[in-house]
């Protein structure tokens, strides 16, 4: 992904400034409602990557969104991202923000893919299947994509456990394709 590394610089410097005032985890408040918010809003995303819009604008719409809900180091970040001519990495810093923070507090990130939103029963109940079997702390985070048809992709660190329809019905098709059944007609 293009400015990965740049926002993961940008990510890591915000943290340090954030853990040197005592406000990380404030701060990764804000910076997971700005993910979110830009996440949802897709003229909020098409606005901050268009080159024709004046920095200005860009930076008045967010201080309008933000200001009020977000602390100064947050704004100090958007700020930052608008002079140095960097403001499309501000999602991007938002997601490695967020990362690098609970990477530090010992959460472990799963990554659950469903065709279907999660009901919150059973995210819970996922959430602590997850916590047992790692044995610390999880955060989970849920991805809609309908393309896997039914079941889900359970992702942690670098391990992924597919039980997705899709998955199945592309292994059911390799097992046709490997059949070496000739007919004697």
């Amino acid at each position: 992904m293009v400015g990965t590394r740049a926002a993961l610089r940008y990510a890591k410097a915000i943290l340090n400034l954030a853990k040197e005032k005592g406000l990380a985890s404030e701060v990764n408040d804000d910076m997971m409602l700005i993910h979110s918010t830009i996440e949802e809003n897709q003229d909020l995303e098409i606005m901050l990557n268009s080159p024709i819009i004046k920095s200005k604008a860009k930076k008045s719409v967010l201080t309008e969104i933000f200001s009020k809900k977000v602390n100064g180091i947050t704004m100090g970040v958007v700020d930052l991202l608008i002079e140095n001519k960097r403001l499309p990495l501000l999602n991007l810093v938002a997601i490695e923000y967020t990362v690098i923070y609970e990477f530090l507090q010992g959460i472990e990130v799963a990554q659950i893919t469903s065709a279907v939103p999660l009901t919150d029963k059973l995210e819970k109940e996922i959430l602590k299947k997850i916590q047992t079997s790692v044995g610390r702390e999880v955060s989970l985070k849920n991805i809609i994509d309908p393309s896997i048809i039914g079941g889900f992709v359970l992702r942690i660190g670098d391990k992924q456990y597919d039980s997705s329809v899709s998955y199945r019905l592309k292994d059911l098709l390799s097992q046709f394709e490997d059949n070496e059944y000739v007919s004697k007609i």
